[in-house]
């Protein structure tokens, strides 16, 4: 009973927290680091342990997915080179680096080093979604940060393994074991995800039952884990590969109630699970640290180093692929804000720790693994150095560097879509008053209430020369059904906007959801 107390207490406090930086417009993973601290360091609070079952299997499939889920298809597609350079060669470079400074400055051997290097290497996706959800960044800069630490878990993860096995006497570290590891793992975990993703598609698309649908995508994501673990490869690759599979054809799987009580069920699991698990990362590190040898109680100072160090070979890698980059594109005059904003935004999160929990506790002989506990308070400790630093400051950042979008921008877009939008309706609207498909009353009605929105829209983007008054009160079931109909049609003007790069994801996903909550409201009427 004492464990599910705490449980609930820790779901109290984390979404108390996590409702208090909504409100304050902080981001909620590093007040929920702060408080977890502050907690863990008050009299007479329990020693908190976390179980790298419970992250890997419980906590980071259904976070995964979602962070998967918001990526859009046609922006990666855009940015695909970068990110493999960034997911693999700046994960290297800086595994290199810590496990470099991590044996020069601390007490552990070049082996444990490269370990910590290992788990340090890769950005986090569940941070660097949960940080940026609110920053208004320019599509490409979005998807790239985010991209990046979806996609940079399987060279870490074999890193990770190839360390641990050196570390733990229990294999020889080789380039060609490791080639052929990343294969299986990226590529297995590519496979296994994809093909879960179109089983999943295939069962979606057959049913209408909200409940089906629900636990459907709910199972989604632990599905494609534990298919992936169970055939020996990357579980973290597949639920990322399923999600942006799912993600993309989000629309077209089901119907408009059915996709706003998904919409609603995801937001609170992933609102419940990023509350606890950004507060267990404050709550453990006391407990890690009470648990440390007495000649390791230099480690603010070493986790200082590292933290550094992970920020520098950051910016110091992309600095010099940004310039590349804006060579290729024609500016003459190379730009600082995107490379300091990428590294900025590089935030160690989830991933990390459950690495560092994973590292064995015994060596292949069966005596203790030398440092671990230091590994894993140093681990911890930059994790939290990252989110509390580089989360409070990560949005001044953003507004000091200038390629934040500004609000005008975003805001005459989704006007300009809801004007075509409208359009598309009124179009259809003609179509079926010369068929003569529908009674005169009803086209009229609709065609005011079409015209309304279209001046609404025009209004916003200045240009209001349309007549239009406000619909009538009264409604019908012909009524219902043509404007059901002209949602579909608005629906399908919204994916060609898209297609044709006239909007951005983020205003498709918003406008979808104001045709889904329309749709909704007909339906239940």
């Amino acid at each position: 009973m004492r464990g599910v107390g705490t449980v609930l207490a820790l779901v109290v406090l984390a979404t108390v927290v996590a409702t208090f930086a909504r409100r304050w417009r902080i981001p909620a993973p590093s007040l929920l680091v702060v408080a977890g601290l502050l907690v863990a360091l008050t009299p007479g609070a329990p020693d908190i342990e976390i179980s790298p079952e419970l992250i890997a299997l419980v906590v980071l499939p259904p976070l995964l997915h979602a962070s998967a889920e918001e990526l859009s298809w046609r922006e990666l597609r855009l940015v695909w080179k970068p990110v493999g350079i960034l997911a693999i060669g700046l994960v290297l470079a800086s595994a290199a680096a810590v496990g470099a400074v991590a044996s020069l400055i601390t007490p552990l051997s070049w082996p444990m080093a490269l370990v910590l290097g290992a788990v340090l290497a890769s950005t986090d996706p569940v941070a660097v979604t949960a940080l940026g959800r609110r920053l208004a960044l320019p599509p490409k800069v979005q998807v790239l940060v985010q991209a990046e630490s979806l996609f940079n878990d399987a060279t870490s993860l074999v890193l990770f393994r190839v360390a641990v096995g050196v570390a733990a006497a229990s294999a020889a570290a080789g380039a060609g074991s490791a080639v052929g590891e990343f294969a299986v793992l990226a590529g297995g975990g590519t496979v296994a995800g994809a093909a879960l993703a179109g089983v999943v598609t295939l069962i979606r698309r057959r049913t209408e039952d909200p409940v089906l649908e629900t636990v459907t995508a709910l199972v989604t994501p632990y599905a494609a884990y534990v298919l992936a673990e169970a055939v020996h490869t990357s579980g973290v690759t597949s639920v990322v590969v399923a999600g942006v599979v799912l993600g993309s054809g989000a629309d077209r799987l089901t119907n408009a109630p059915i996709r706003l009580q998904l919409h609603a069920v995801y937001g609170t699991l992933v609102f419940l699970l990023e509350s606890v698990v950004f507060s267990l990362i404050g709550l453990a590190l006391p407990s890690q640290v009470r648990a440390l040898p007495d000649g390791d109680r230099a480690w603010p100072l070493y986790a200082l180093a590292l933290a550094a160090t992970v920020v520098g070979v950051r910016l110091l890698w992309l600095a010099p692929l940004s310039a590349v980059v804006q060579r290729r594109v024609g500016i003459a005059r190379m730009s600082w804000r995107v490379p300091v904003v990428l590294t900025w935004a590089g935030t160690r999160g989830v991933m990390p720790l459950a690495a560092a929990l994973s590292v064995p506790v015994t060596a292949a002989d069966g005596s203790p693994l030398a440092h671990r506990p230091l590994v894993l308070v140093l681990t911890t400790s930059v994790v939290v150095v990252t989110l509390v630093v580089q989360g409070f400051t990560l949005a001044p950042v953003v507004r000091r560097s200038g390629i934040a979008l500004e609000p005008d921008h975003t805001e005459r877009e989704e006007a300009g879509a809801r004007c075509s939008l409208a359009r598309a309706g009124i179009r259809r609207l003609d179509e079926m008053a010369d068929v003569e498909a529908a009674p005169d009353v009803v086209v009229d009605r609709l065609r005011r209430a079409l015209a309304a929105r279209l001046e609404s829209a025009q209004e916003r983007l200045g240009d209001a020369d349309s007549d239009g008054g406000p619909a009538p009160d009264s409604s019908d079931l012909v009524y219902r059904r043509l404007r059901r109909d002209l949602i579909t049609v608005e629906a399908a003007e919204l994916r060609r906007l898209y297609d044709e790069h006239r909007i951005s994801d983020t205003t498709r996903r918003r406008l979808q959801r104001s045709l889904d909550l329309e749709e909704a409201r007909l339906t239940g009427a």
